[in-house]
Formats: structure tokens, sequence, C-alpha cells
């Protein structure tokens, strides 16, 4: 008895023992006898307790598939009992109701034995613990460790070991494999259409629907999302389209069912063979997206084996090289800025300066924008330059008081948490840079997401900065897009100015689009200016700005803020 304040509290081993699923025995090993806890038939499940009076009869109980049981834990100790007993552990399996039901239990078994005058085990007493949870989540891990949980199939980690074995095993006997990546097309449509849940089942149809027409010896992983790895043993340059042809029809000849119910979806087969075309896993799967992507981009579904071109690999090569240079000229701060002036339209006074990229090469030479950032976008290394340039051009805003700067941002950055908190961060401990800062976007990035765009362009008005859109008249942005998106101002594309003075089209599109762009109460920017008689044009119709060679190219050197160039005021 336990005394809590006044009251006194009974305390009931059985009921804590059970709650926590343990039970406690005892061992005689020499009659065999097992005394148990009285709460033994709660804790095992065990109906009959006759039945476990024994270790023989316990042991009945024992699942067939275990590997030790408690009596080899004992029998396989080598330590000595010192008078203190010898400690063992093991866990096992029990199956309560019978062997052949196969209800299985899950237990650990912790106790000490005790020697005898012979020295050798004579008793035992310990406790028993059910871990079924334990083992379940153990053994999910064990699973998961290797397979995909959705399918069932090897994970990109396993079917990556398994491509690289099956590799080295072809080229030691002389013989080629095929590897396959399989994309399910429509998954995107199904998942906005009905939700991730029967999209996660047409998938897991899919591959159950490859594996029926898979032979003895393939293997198949989950490569990605919506990808499936296949890898064809003892394949070669003949075998591997028939077997891309086969998992075709096995997931197009008839829609899938789920739980909406029947969905079709397509699907696009890149494959190469190895160790011809590959010498590793990594090898293999690039190639073989390559080939997947070459498919999907001329035509959707249907098959495409990856062949060698010395052009590609010449473009990788090129792309591998620009990529070494960009990241060693950003840590080397070989990143600069340029500045080409933009101006008052009447009075020929530079207002502000466009901030544009250079990459400065070590033996000192400018590489422009033009030349790197077509390249930079596709290898996804846009990001990076966004982020220096905002550096550049804040550290710029603070060392010269009157300057005004516009800078370009990508498609890719606008969206850029680490973008927007180092703008966010900046401008906190300078709030004064807002109102003297630019933000320019491509028309065809503000219209590919105006809900997205719109939301961006709020969050800039907020912290004071201004947004143009670039490029504008390239990617005929609706007057209602235009309205929602609530910029500033608007650059119209040189592509529309550089011949104005001779293309009737060109002028009545930029005079509309001046018109349009007023009706608005927006401020427009002409660029690519490059004589007197265009500039008049632009200004006679209400131009507010312009750029171009007229006014002086882009320079690395810092001018004089707000000084009037050499052109008349109009």
């Amino acid at each position: 008895m336990l005394s809590h304040d006044d009251d006194q509290v009974a305390i009931d081993p059985r009921a804590i023992l059970t709650s926590i699923s343990q039970v406690v025995y005892s061992w005689r090993m020499a009659d065999d006898t097992l005394i148990w806890g009285s709460n033994v038939g709660e804790v095992l499940r065990i109906k009959d307790l006759e039945r476990i009076k024994t270790g023989r009869g316990y042991a009945r109980f024992m699942d067939p598939d275990n590997t030790a049981s408690r009596t080899d834990a004992i029998a396989s100790s080598d330590s000595r009992d010192t008078g203190a007993g010898v400690p063992y552990r093991i866990q096992y399996a029990i199956n309560p109701s019978s062997p052949i039901d196969r209800d299985r239990l899950w237990v650990e078994d912790t106790g000490r034995w005790f020697a005898g005058a012979d020295g050798k085990p004579s008793r035992a007493h310990g406790v028993i613990r059910v871990i079924n949870a334990q083992r379940d989540s153990e053994e999910r891990l064990n699973f998961l460790a290797s397979f995909d949980e959705l399918t069932g199939q090897l994970n990109r980690q396993r079917l990556t070991e398994a491509l690289n074995a099956m590799i080295e095993d072809a080229r030691r006997v002389r013989k080629s494999l095929g590897f396959l990546i399989v994309s399910v097309e429509g998954i995107s449509a199904i998942n906005e259409a009905y939700g991730f849940a029967v999209a996660d089942e047409a998938i897991a149809s899919v591959a159950r629907r490859i594996r029926t027409r898979m032979r003895a010896g393939d293997t198949l992983g989950r490569y990605s999302g919506n990808k499936f790895g296949i890898v064809l043993a003892n394949c070669d340059t003949e075998e591997m389209p028939i077997a891309a042809d086969r998992f075709i029809d096995a997931v197009t000849e008839d829609p899938i069912v789920t739980s909406v119910g029947p969905v079709n979806v397509r699907v696009s087969v890149g494959g190469i063979l190895a160790p011809r075309f590959a010498g590793s896993a990594n090898e293999a799967m690039c190639r073989a997206q390559e080939a997947l992507d070459l498919c999907r981009s001329t035509r959707r579904g249907g098959f495409m084996a990856y062949l060698p071109s010395s052009d590609r690999d010449e473009a990788r090569r090129a792309n591998a090289r620009v990529t070494e240079e960009v990241l060693r000229a950003l840590n080397e701060r070989r990143i600069v800025l340029c500045y080409q002036p933009i101006v008052d339209a009447r009075t020929g006074a530079v207002v502000h300066d466009e901030c544009l990229v250079r990459l400065r090469n070590v033996d000192g030479a400018d590489i422009p924008a033009t030349a790197i950032v077509p390249i930079i976008e596709k290898l996804g290394l846009i990001r990076l330059i966004d982020n220096r340039v905002l550096e550049l051009a804040v550290d710029e805003l603070e060392r010269a008081p009157s300057r005004h700067l516009a800078i370009n941002l990508s498609a890719a950055t606008f969206a850029d948490q680490d973008w927007l908190a180092a703008l966010a961060i900046r401008l906190h401990r300078r709030p004064d840079l807002a109102g003297r800062l630019t933000v320019e976007i491509t028309e065809s990035a503000a219209i590919a997401d105006l809900s997205a765009m719109a939301s961006f362009i709020r969050l800039m008005k907020e912290y004071g900065v201004k947004v143009a859109i670039d490029d504008f008249g390239a990617g005929y942005t609706s007057f209602r897009a235009l309205r929602e998106l609530d910029v500033d101002a608007v650059k119209i594309d040189g592509i529309f100015i550089q011949n104005l003075s001779r293309s009737a089209d060109d002028r009545f599109f930029v005079r509309t689009l001046i018109d349009l762009a007023k009706h608005l109460r927006l401020k427009v920017v002409a660029e690519w200016v490059q004589d007197e008689t265009t500039a008049h044009l632009l200004t006679e119709w209400g131009c507010d700005y312009l750029q171009g060679s007229l006014y002086g190219m882009g320079s690395v050197e810092t001018p004089i803020a707000a000084q009037p160039t050499v052109r008349r005021a109009v």
C-alpha cells in the first residue's frame, strides 16, 4: 500500500503489467515447469493456459519462421553464472491461436538464467513484452529502405544499385542489357481533376500492368514521381523497342480503373543499351532521360532509343564549361554591372539607369548578358545571377544617393524566397532605397502566371519598389491582364522600335501601345532608340522615357546621375 495525502491507494501489479503489455515468468528447467504472472492470458492472448505450463508447451506456440528461441539464447550463452545469474534477451514471434492460424505476436523476452550445482542452466526468470508496434515500425523502415511505398517496387536507390550490378555482370559475360525510363503522361491533369489520391491510384496501377509484361530476370523500380525504370536483362538493340511496345500496350490498351472511375493515361519511353552506350547506372539513367526528353518533345507517347550524337555531346560539354565558368565568376566576384542611361524624352536628362549583367573574363574582357543569359537560364543558374545583381544594385544605390536603377528579374526568380528575403533584409535596413529601385519583368513572365505575378507586384508596392513590364508588345498582354497587374511602367520591346522610321506597321503598333499605356496611367519607356527621327516620333506620341544607342550603350563606369545627355530637348 502507498499513502497519497490521506487516501490509501492500492497498487495492482497485474493491472500495471497488463497495461504495458508485459508478463513475468519463472522457469524451472529441471522439470520444465513454467510459472506465469496472473495476467499472461491478457498479454499473450492465449486462452488455454494449461498448454503453457511447461517450456515445451510454450514452444509449441512459436512461429515456425523464428530463427531462435529462449532456449537457444540460454543454451548458446558462453557466460558462466557466478551467483548473480546470466542475462539474456531475444525477440521472437508466437502464434497465440495456433501455429496454423498465423495470428503472429512479436515479443521481447528478457531475463536471467541461473546455474545448478553442475554449472549448467537450472532455472530462469524474466519478463516478456509485446513489441508488435515496434516490429511493425522496424519492418516498415526496412521495407522503405529498399522499396517504394506506393507501388511496392524498388526505390530509386535500390534501382540504381541493381542497374550498376547488372551492367557489371553484362560487361563480364560480354552481353548487353536495356534500361528504359517510362514516363506516365496525364498525371497532372488527373491531379487537377480528381486530386493526388486518384493520381496515386493510377501510378500504382501502371506499375502493376508493367509488372505483368516483364520477363523473369527483369527489374522494375520507381524512378521518380510519374516515372518508372526497367532493367531488361539480356537485351539487344532489336529486342529493346519490342519490350518498350509491350509495356506501352500494357498501360494503354484499356482505361485504368480508379475509385472515381476509369481514367486514360499515355506513356512515353526512353531507352539505352548498356554497357555499349553507358558504363554506369548514372550514365544510363542520364542518357535514357535524354532519349525520353527527345521522345516527348517530338510526339506524345511511343519509344525512342538513345543514340550517340557528337553535336549533343559537344553541347553538353559546352554547357558544363559555361556552368563552371559562371560559378567560378560568382565566387571570384567577376559578375559585374554596366549601366545604360534612360532619359526623359522631352529634356534629354538621365532619369535612371538600367543595370545590365556582364561576366568579366580572367583576362579582363567583358561578356555581355545577351551571350550568357539564355544559356544560364537553360542551365538553371539564373537565380544565382539575379541574387548577385540585386546585391550589386543595392550597393550602388547606397553608394550614390542620387542614383535611380532598374534591374531585370527572370521568370525563375520573381517567386524565389531567397531573393525576396534578401530584398526584404536590404530594404529593412535602408527603406529609403526602395523608391529609387525599379524591377523589370518580361511580358512573357508576367502573363505566364497572372495570379503569382500580381502577388509579387503587390509585395513590391508594399516595399515601395516600382515594377515595369519589359519587352512590352512581344507577348500581347491583354488589356484586362495589364490592368490587373497594376505595374508602374511598360517598356516597349525594341524589336518594334528599331525600324520605326521605316515601318508603317511598327508605327501603328507602337502608337497603339503608347495610347493603351497612357489610358492606364502608366509610364512608357522605349528601348533601342538609335536615331533622332525615332526619338522625335516617340516623344510626339507621348512616350515618357527613351533608351538606346542614341543616348549611350551600357558602361561599367558609373556616370553621374541625372546628367543631361548631348541630345537636345524636343
